[in-house]
């Protein structure tokens, strides 16, 4: 759908109030002062408790030394839990109209987020998926539901690409009965299998015709989530130094890893939001790859406060894990945070191989830094401090160049 196709409400931009039933329908991908909803921030928040739940669990795995299945079984249930929220984002950056029964089926929504979560424990601990499909079978068919809606106002090309999006999510649903119904060892290719037939179904239900997403919708609503994330990655962190320093009084050992991990967040922070990326976000080929590239930034950014929690029990005897271990639980996530960041934004609006490489480098000195021993957190923090440093005097650096040609440039 081409944005001069997507009718627009009825005052630009202004917040629609719940009201009566309306139309579901697309709204301008030119709307002015596009906004996050309260509805949409409430719903960050109640996925942030199934993270939550998802990092506890990963930080138990890798504290007891059991990394692999810790980090497989933190991806597939990390998985889960950003596809269904970026499912919702992208439909309600389109579709969102705020009335009576959107409001309810968004609700029902989080209720299956929240049942989800209380499953990821038993699908960590026994391979038990049933609580996490009950919880994403709500998920679903209200997604479903809102997809069908839409699809009763809409124009025949966008009926057919929103009654494409129903059947995709619905028969999704059906193939992920294999993490139920198959054996243990083969639920690992299931989840393969269904991750990738997931992704396609965007690619297949919008080849004829495209949803009306906002590009600055959309990019303030990815940064509001990241913000989130780094926000319960602090919360752990803070708990952790709180917990090991009420039971064992070892504050000199905790407060380097608090410093570092401290720093690392705030660097992560900066690096996100140091550019605006929104302008970059035209059309499906482009906003796709960066909307399933932020799976890398949200699982690393949370994988970051585990790390830091893996970190702090070891510190205080808590990990049955070597020092390398517990610092790598930190740095492998930073590096990896560090280098999607640069891929998905900043390496768009660098000039020059100097500008290019600061991520990249970073990322690298940090990997460097879980060799450094019980100082590794603290280190790798100095190292993301020192690379937004650096990348606040190379910008401000080429800006005064380029004033000065500017200022220096013959009339006419």
């Amino acid at each position: 759908m081409t944005p001069s196709s997507a009718p627009a409400p009825a005052s630009p931009g202004a917040p629609q109030s719940s009201g009566p039933l309306r139309r579901l329908t697309a709204r301008g991908r030119d709307e002015a002062h596009r906004v996050s909803s309260p509805l949409e921030l409430f719903f960050d928040l109640c996925f942030v408790v199934a993270i939550a739940q998802a990092g506890v669990q990963l930080v138990h795995a890798v504290s007891q030394g059991h990394a692999g299945d810790g980090i497989l079984n933190y991806a597939m249930q990390f998985f889960a839990i950003w596809w269904a929220w970026m499912n919702f984002t992208w439909f309600a950056s389109a579709y969102d109209n705020d009335d009576v029964l959107y409001r309810v089926v968004t609700l029902v929504q989080i209720a299956g987020v929240l049942v989800l979560a209380a499953g990821v424990s038993r699908a960590f601990r026994h391979h038990d998926y049933l609580v996490v499909w009950l919880g994403y079978l709500i998920m679903r068919l209200a997604m479903a539901a809102q997809w069908l809606r839409a699809a009763r106002s809409a124009p025949a090309p966008e009926r057919t690409m929103a009654v494409r999006y129903a059947c995709g999510v619905l028969m999704c649903q059906v193939g992920w009965l294999g993490l139920l119904l198959l054996p243990v060892p083969a639920r690992p290719w299931v989840f393969l299998v269904m991750a990738v037939a997931e992704m396609c179904v965007p690619l297949f239900a919008e080849k004829d015709c495209e949803t009306s997403w906002h590009p600055h919708h959309i990019a303030e609503r990815y940064g509001l989530f990241t913000i989130i994330v780094l926000g319960e990655t602090i919360a752990s962190a803070t708990a952790a130094v709180k917990g090991g320093f009420d039971e064992h009084d070892t504050l000199g050992e905790l407060l380097p890893i608090a410093a570092g991990g401290l720093l690392i967040v705030f660097s992560a922070w900066w690096i996100y939001f140091v550019v605006p990326i929104h302008g970059r976000l035209r059309a499906n080929g482009q906003a796709f790859l960066w909307g399933y590239g932020h799976y890398l930034i949200f699982a690393s950014a949370a994988a970051i406060g585990a790390g830091l929690e893996v970190a702090l029990e070891q510190a205080v005897g808590r990990a049955h894990i070597s020092t390398l271990s517990a610092s790598a639980a930190v740095t492998l996530p930073t590096a990896l945070y560090l280098l999607t960041a640069w891929a998905l934004h900043s390496r768009h609006f660098k000039v020059g191989i100097a500008q290019q490489l600061v991520l990249p480098v970073t990322a690298l000195l940090v990997i460097c830094c879980t060799f450094l021993g019980d100082r590794a957190v603290l280190a790798a923090g100095l190292v993301c401090a020192a690379a937004v440093a650096t990348g606040v005097t190379l910008t401000a650096r080429m800006a005064r160049r380029r004033r000065t040609a500017s200022a220096t440039a013959p009339a006419g």
